[in-house]
């Protein structure tokens, strides 16, 4: 296939200082470099680090000025002179991992992301909230021909985020999991993928919309944090003795506290939500008397990746994406610090 024609300027959403304006403009399609592919970016999706980021409040500086995203889907269009395994016209995903150095002991042990030269996409590394990204080729999804874009763009962080965090939690088929945060972006995924992996599921959201969403994804029991007055008792009721795993994707620090009181003897307590300034506070006698564990899980590796996209083109995952025009990040930004985000949100970088 010919090399296309690559404009000189594509459309943007930058911001020049944390929490300042979100501006939608015109700036220069990068370069890549000799290690990276660049990408039509066609769909991205919109993640809650993308706030983090553009507040700037995680204990990570961001570079600024900065262009967000890092669930991005689109077209190879060019290539860096060292680049090799990939062509024009493949399909591509603009992943959290943008890329790693590949030779300390991390990555030696497929522990890419927490590489310490990590680039992460829409943070230290310009995302896909453009209508044209640079990934490194090594760490760039590799997403199959056909595939729905706008739909396997949450997948890229989203997805592969909670597909990690329940392989973390060492569940086996028939066991229980509570995901806290159950109908959110990373919510609503971590559902079907544990269905698609045999566990029963038990989601802790707020309100009807929610509710409804979580029956038609396929989960067991739903309990509504705003009504259940006793929550842990709820929980531990619901699953017989409590659940064998909880994926904390919730940004409450309550909420987390609380999973560490409803877990079961011998379960994982996973974190992945990072809400700012939070901690994990565990009772140090019932963590040891129920020998429980808790464990941190950041964004998948390749393999990670790839095994996470096998689920979807199999149709046993689907994201229930919204999809509206990059100009409206901002008011995509404002619902989600006020919780009003159900599913994902997913911007089309043409409009």
């Amino acid at each position: 296939m010919s090399a296309p024609v690559i404009p000189q300027t594509q459309k943007a959403v930058i911001f020049y200082k944390n929490g300042g304006p979100l501006e939608y403009k015109d700036v220069p399609v990068p370069t890549p470099k000799p290690n990276e592919i660049l990408i039509n970016i066609k769909y991205s999706g919109v993640c809650h680090t993308d706030l983090h980021a553009w507040k700037g409040d995680w204990p990570l500086d961001t570079k600024l000025p900065l262009i967000g995203g890092h669930e991005g889907a689109g077209v190879v269009v060019g290539m860096g002179s060292n680049v090799k395994g990939w062509k024009i016209g493949d399909y591509a995903g603009v992943k959290w991992l943008n890329g790693s150095c590949m030779s300390c002991e991390e990555c030696e042990l497929s522990n890419e992301s927490n590489c310490p030269e990590a680039d992460l996409s829409g943070y230290t590394h310009d995302g896909s909230f453009q209508e044209y990204c640079t990934a490194d080729a090594v760490q760039a999804a590799r997403i199959p021909q056909g595939t729905d874009l706008a739909q396997v763009a949450p997948l890229l962080c989203a997805g592969v985020t909670v597909y990690k965090a329940l392989k973390s939690a060492d569940l086996a088929a028939g066991q229980w999991v509570a995901i806290s945060g159950a109908c959110g972006g990373l919510g609503s995924l971590a559902i079907q993928f544990a269905k698609a992996m045999g566990l029963r599921v038990l989601g802790i959201d707020g309100g009807e919309e929610k509710k409804k969403m979580f029956h038609e994804l396929g989960g067991e029991v739903f309990l509504d944090f705003r009504l259940e007055k006793d929550m842990e008792a709820a929980i531990i009721k619901a699953t017989n003795g409590g659940a064998h795993g909880v994926i904390n994707v919730s940004v409450s620090e309550a909420a987390i506290e609380s999973s560490t009181r409803y877990v079961r003897s011998n379960g994982t307590v996973v974190l992945v939500g990072l809400p700012a300034n939070a901690y994990c506070k565990s009772e140090v006698f019932a963590q040891v008397v129920k020998s429980y564990k808790i464990v941190g899980s950041y964004v998948g590796n390749r393999a990670d990746t790839r095994e996470a996209l096998d689920f979807f083109s199999r149709g046993l995952v689907k994201s229930p994406i919204h999809i509206v025009g990059l100009s409206t990040l901002p008011e995509i930004y404002e619902k989600m610090e006020k919780g009003q985000i159900v599913g994902r949100y997913v911007v089309d970088t043409t409009k």
